[in-house]
């Protein structure tokens, strides 16, 4: 927890002066968001960046990079700086990567969560 708790912050310095941005949990670490758009998140796993499709092929050239793999899948455009690699020089290029490209990508409101009737599945009938 120390290490995520820790590349949290340096994120958050990071970010600072760059749009709007807030913090939620997600893939077991906190996700800062820009403009409503994922841009990175800090976790055991280390720094989850989202660069693009265009900047991932230079971003995965970087040493301690690697491709972001959900359940056996790819994420194109999102990649990994692996926890033993993480450095403020790394960090900041991959940040700056991430930071243009989400910058492209049309703001999105922030989230209302429903009410729990809302959330509950519908009942099927008996079959």
């Amino acid at each position: 927890m120390e290490f995520e708790t820790e590349l949290a912050a340096v994120v958050r310095t990071a970010l600072r002066g760059t749009g709007t941005i807030r913090e939620i949990k997600m893939f077991g670490g906190i996700g800062f968001m820009l403009n409503g758009n994922l841009v990175a998140a800090a976790s055991k796993r280390g720094l989850l960046a989202r660069v693009g499709k265009d900047h991932q092929s230079a971003a995965l050239e970087q040493h301690g990079v690697r491709p972001m793999v959900m359940r056996g899948r790819t994420m194109q455009g999102y990649i990994y700086l692996d926890p033993p690699h993480v450095n403020p020089r790394a960090l900041r290029g991959l940040l700056e990567l991430a930071v243009g490209f989400v910058k492209s990508l049309q703001p999105k409101s922030p989230r209302t969560r429903s009410s729990p009737a809302k959330r509950k599945r519908k009942k099927t009938a008996p079959r």
